[in-house]
């Protein structure tokens, strides 16, 4: 539990729960035991971290990611809608398109899809993206099209 939380924290006692599949009742009694940090999400439930966690500032935007196909950020049991917003779904996952798509998240929410082609990586925004969001994409693209090179 404490390396889940030290790699994924702050995360509710569910997150942990699906984590080691364990029930929740088996892990009520050892999370009472372990020394945690305690915080409250958005929603009001509980989120447990490790003690040295690192949390930014609650202003400090998320940087652009490139997320591949089947990546287990989206492939997760409870719906993240924080991540990955309901209208955009079907256009990730669908009975005709089974594989999924590698996305991208613009401060933290997937904001569209990419592809790798020609030696570049090539965006397909879900919608407007403003100048500041596509200069840092451009940015990690580039990165990226490096990597696969």
């Amino acid at each position: 539990m404490l390396r889940y939380l030290a790699g994924f924290g702050p995360a509710s006692r569910t997150d942990v729960a699906s984590f080691t599949g364990l029930p929740l009742t088996a892990l009520r009694p050892v999370l009472a035991r372990l020394e945690l940090c305690r915080f409250r999400g958005e929603d009001g439930d509980e989120l447990l971290d490790v003690p040295d966690g690192p949390l930014p500032d609650p202003e400090t935007p998320a940087p652009p990611r490139f997320l591949p196909t089947w990546d287990a950020t989206l492939l997760v049991h409870a719906r993240r809608t924080g991540v990955l917003p309901e209208q955009h779904r079907p256009k990730l996952f669908s009975v005709k398109t089974p594989t999924s798509f590698p996305t991208f998240l613009v401060d933290g929410a997937v904001a569209g899809t990419w592809r790798h082609e020609r030696g570049k990586v090539v965006l397909d925004p879900f919608g407007p993206l403003d100048a500041a969001d596509r200069r840092a994409l451009g940015e990690e693209a580039d990165r990226l099209a490096a990597f696969h090179a």
